[in-house]
């Protein structure tokens, strides 16, 4: 006896694969992002304010007080006498804006130089004075 099953003539298998679903969910998706964007690229009118075109406030310059071993003033890289020194802090105190001091001493300065030459700052009525130093080695 012998039994007959449509499987057994066929006994190949279906090697392609069923594009229909695929490209259903592709058209789905096609649709959703044709819907979603025009809702997201949507803008609101507003009136933003407007900027002018002048320059920020200028920075103010930056003037170093070195003072030497032997007790010398120097403005950036001029040598002043104290006289010199007390004119010209004078003059940069009435300056818009001040400009920043910045002092720096030899190790082998006196400490008496240091602080008259604080005092001549703090009389003439600087109010930005920073001190530079190294770091140690």
């Amino acid at each position: 006896m012998s039994f007959h099953n449509d499987f057994d003539e066929d006994s190949g298998v279906i090697s392609e694969i069923n594009m229909t679903p695929l490209v259903d969910v592709m058209l789905v998706l096609l649709i959703i992002f044709m819907i979603t964007v025009p809702v997201l690229t949507h803008s609101i009118p507003l009136e933003l304010p407007q900027v002018s075109h002048q320059p920020s406030q200028t920075k103010p310059d930056t003037v170093t007080l070195a003072i030497t071993a032997d007790g010398s003033v120097y403005w950036n890289r001029d040598k002043l006498s104290r006289t010199e020194l007390a004119q010209r802090l004078q003059q940069a105190a009435l300056q818009t804006p001040q400009p920043t001091f910045q002092l720096k001493g030899d190790r082998a300065v006196a400490y008496e130089h240091v602080v008259s030459t604080l005092a001549a700052v703090q009389q003439a009525g600087i109010t930005q004075l920073g001190f530079l130093t190294e770091p140690g080695a």
